[in-house]
């Protein structure tokens, strides 16, 4: 806890007075640090505290009772859950102290999991909901590409002389707090197995049946499992882009992409050395991925993140929207006409209204391909700061 004090974050939760909200994002992003700072007149029930546990697990009423003993004063903030996934029975309390005072809440976790297959109240509607994410480039200062893509973004991760310890224990934590302690599987070797061999297809079209062959377990477990990792927000599945359909494209198998880019390069027992080569254009990707999915989430954008692949093999790696925009990663410095192909066809097949390639060159260039398409090749930093102000739309 404050390591990333240093950090201002780029979520703009403002809540008008009375507005309740969720609050999701994987362990250790840094909600906690965040919400201290951000409402530090708020009264905070931290359901990590093995009392507040106990007690509100035994009788979730005495909930209801302490809250409404708050003054007028405290009930101008939100009162704030952590960890509320913990005692799911504790938002039927919520739910009747927003019907029936001026309480308001902030409530806050890292998985949505059990309260969804508890069935239990999630306030129809009456929450507004936000999801934290890893640092991003525009929250670090002296962005260091290098060491993001080794080290991964959580915050405390990020600025370790030894992040290959803290990656460890992250797993170690999620295995044990997320999976085992929640009863979410009920054999933990085989969703362990499952993880080291996700590792290696990560960011890759995601086939069920050859990871269910590599863990020795089945189809349905297998995608049991990727659903607990998206629950947990542990990952993202991107779909393929399928409207209008004149060449022969993948059009079922999704890809995944893990939160954190240290985190899949750890369960892959890799790091990268320097910036070049197949493995380090894996993570380049992942960290544009990240970058795309917490804009869409913090501005507030209403688009799908999706890729575009023909059976022979051309590609787009992100499409947004409805074909609005088309980006194409490639950790290089030089250009070459195999870089543009699947940009190219893409935009025989679609109206898009700007194509990117996203790439490491020291300077912006505008590529003409044709009278009528243009694909923009722009340095990372430059792509991000764009992304950021808006610019890419």
């Amino acid at each position: 806890m404050g390591v990333d004090k240093t950090y201002k974050r780029a979520l703009k939760l403002n809540l008008p007075i009375g507005q309740s909200a969720f609050l999701w994002g994987a362990r250790k992003t840094g909600k906690s640090t965040y919400l201290k700072k951000h409402f530090s007149q708020s009264v905070v029930y931290d359901l990590l505290k093995s009392d507040l546990f106990n007690a509100f697990m035994k009788a979730p009423h005495e909930f209801r009772e302490e809250v409404l003993s708050l003054t007028k004063d405290q009930l101008k903030h939100p009162v704030i859950v952590d960890e509320v996934q913990k005692i799911p029975q504790l938002l039927d309390e919520v739910h009747w102290l927003i019907e029936n005072s001026d309480a308001y809440f902030i409530l806050c976790g890292s998985s949505a999991r059990k309260l969804k297959h508890a069935s239990v109240n999630m306030l129809g509607g009456r929450a507004w909901r936000y999801t934290f994410y890893p640092l991003i480039y525009l929250e670090v200062p002296d962005f260091d590409l290098l060491r993001a893509l080794n080290h991964g973004l959580i915050p405390s991760h990020y600025v370790s002389s030894n992040p290959k310890r803290f990656l460890q224990a992250y797993v170690q934590d999620y295995l044990k707090q997320e999976i085992q302690e929640e009863g979410l599987v009920r054999n933990l070797p085989n969703f362990a197995r499952f993880l080291d061999s996700l590792a290696f297809s990560h960011g890759e079209l995601t086939n069920f049946s050859n990871i269910a062959r590599d863990c020795g377990i089945d189809s349905k477990t297998v995608k049991e499992y990727y659903q607990i990792l998206v629950d947990t927000l542990l990952g993202y599945f991107v779909f393929p882009y399928s409207k209008k359909r004149t060449r022969d494209i993948i059009t079922s198998m999704p890809k995944f992409y893990l939160f954190d880019v240290g985190l899949a390069n750890y369960l892959a027992k890799r790091s990268i050395a320097d910036l070049k080569g197949a493995e380090a254009g894996q993570c380049f990707e992942q960290f544009i991925f990240m970058e795309l999915m917490a804009f869409r989430d913090y501005c507030e954008r209403d688009f799908n993140i999706e890729y575009w692949r023909t059976k022979s093999g051309l590609e787009v790696d992100f499409i947004l929207g409805d074909a609005d925009v088309a980006i194409e990663v490639k950790l290089t410095d030089r250009i070459d006409k195999a870089h543009l192909k699947g940009l190219i066809a893409f935009n025989e097949e679609h109206r898009v209204k700007q194509s990117y390639l996203v790439c490491h060159i020291p300077r912006a260039r505008k590529i003409q391909v044709s009278d009528q398409l243009s694909i923009h090749a722009l340095p990372w930093e430059m792509f991000l700061k764009k992304l950021w102000a808006g610019e890419i739309k």
